[in-house]
């Protein structure tokens, strides 16, 4: 059925989202860079604490203190971050920073309390099942993301609760992860992680703090790690809202159109008529109408066929170049130049799956508008949801926020659409 000016599309919801929500973490414009330096200190003896990692959360920013405790970080965009200290016995300092200049900084950081004894006693190990479950909403099921590896997975806690259907995992201190087809050493501090199973699939949430170190390797090594990055930023939700700040959406591949949600009357009528005889406890075998009511999905997609312009998707603020992010109902966004990765399925009519043409993701507006930075995130990341491709995208193709295009990447022509 297609009506004048949208097409109807039947098809069951997916719920496979990853928030990667970087606490308290503002990213940096792209402008002149400056410096933060500044010297770590313990927070009740004021002495200097010597090689204490400090960084920027969710980038390749940072460095170690000299035997002074003082650091400092070269090369910072202006802008707002996550500065973050790490140091052995002693609490993970995270402290908000506005860099509109040269910044110092001279962080106190409380020791933790004292152990009675080194030794971990474990009386409820994490499940095997579990712990793979988790491993796999984590690191994802795409071609980057199968060759992640966590270091220490004897540090997770993994926790099952089969009468929510949910699976919670947390690490004391840090999950140390490899992503050898990126190239990058992750550190994920103070990980909190939750994943809901509902009947439309899996509600994911990772609340965390992330630093990239980069990989040593051969020229062979680094030029293969430059390419598989290009192609992760490329489509990427980060690619996206860089093109939503710089106004650049169709320019740089991305075909967005307005998507629209309602409940499906016949699935509703089904389940009532399905409740009802449960009530009256009938054993009689349900008859074949009901069957196929039941077969329906739940919510009936209208996918409107305009291209969207961009006034519709964004709001500027005259002479001071902030953006926002605003449009109504939800937005279907398509990247038009790349496949889908291999090991990709969206759910198809008949509980069956199927492999797009394209990279297609639905993107969730959770407030009125979500202001943009020009690094690719956020200032709110809870602002927004994504689903579908995005979604399942995972630590396999996760850039830092000072990652950059290299300058012989021009845009090319979009692919017509399908």
């Amino acid at each position: 059925m297609v009506f004048s000016d949208f097409g109807l599309v039947l098809r069951e919801r997916q719920w496979l989202m990853l928030q990667l929500l970087l606490l308290l973490l503002r990213p940096a414009t792209i402008r002149a860079q400056v410096s933060i330096s500044g010297q770590v200190l313990d927070s009740v003896t004021q002495a200097p604490l010597p090689f204490a990692s400090v960084y920027l959360a969710n980038t390749t920013l940072g460095t170690t203190t000299d035997a002074d405790g003082r650091f400092r970080l070269a090369s910072v965009a202006p802008g707002h971050y996550d500065l973050g200290v790490s140091y052995v016995g002693y609490h993970l300092f995270s402290q908000s920073v506005n860099v509109t200049g040269p910044l110092v900084i001279n962080p106190l950081v409380a020791q933790a309390a004292q152990q009675l004894s080194e030794i971990v006693v474990r009386p409820d190990p994490n499940r095997e099942d579990d712990y793979q479950r988790f491993k796999e909403l984590l690191l994802g099921n795409s071609t980057l993301s199968r060759q992640c590896r966590i270091l220490n997975p004897d540090g997770v806690r993994v926790r099952y609760d089969p009468h929510q259907n949910v699976l919670t995992a947390s690490v004391p201190h840090a999950l140390e992860v490899d992503n050898p087809a990126l190239g990058y050493h992750l550190t994920f501090y103070q990980l909190d992680f939750r994943a809901e199973f509902v009947d439309q699939g899996v509600g994911l949430t990772l609340l965390t703090q992330v630093v990239f170190k980069n990989l040593p390797g051969s020229i062979r090594q680094q030029k293969r790690w430059a390419a598989n990055r290009q192609k992760a930023y490329l489509g990427s939700y980060q690619h996206f809202l860089r093109s939503i700040y710089a106004n650049r959406v169709a320019a740089e591949g991305f075909r967005v159109q307005k998507l629209r949600r309602v409940p499906n009357p016949r699935r509703l009528a089904a389940d009532e008529a399905l409740r009802q005889l449960q009530r009256q406890y009938s054993t009689a075998p349900l008859p074949d109408s009901l069957l196929q009511a039941l077969r329906q999905p739940r919510e009936l997609v209208f996918l409107f066929k305009p291209i969207l312009p961009p006034d519709s998707l964004r709001r500027t603020e005259p002479g001071t170049g902030r953006v926002w992010l605003r449009f109504r109902d939800l937005l279907a966004v398509t990247y038009e130049r790349e496949a889908p990765d291999l090991n990709y399925r969206r759910p198809g009519p008949n509980f069956t799956s199927v492999r797009p043409r394209y990279e297609e993701s639905v993107v969730h507006l959770q407030q009125p508008e979500a202001e943009v930075e020009a690094i690719g995130a956020l200032v709110v990341p809870l602002a927004v949801l994504n689903e579908d491709y995005w979604g399942f995208e995972k630590i396999g193709e996760l850039l830092p926020l000072d990652y950059q295009l290299p300058a012989n990447v021009a845009p090319t022509a979009a692919k017509p659409a399908p």
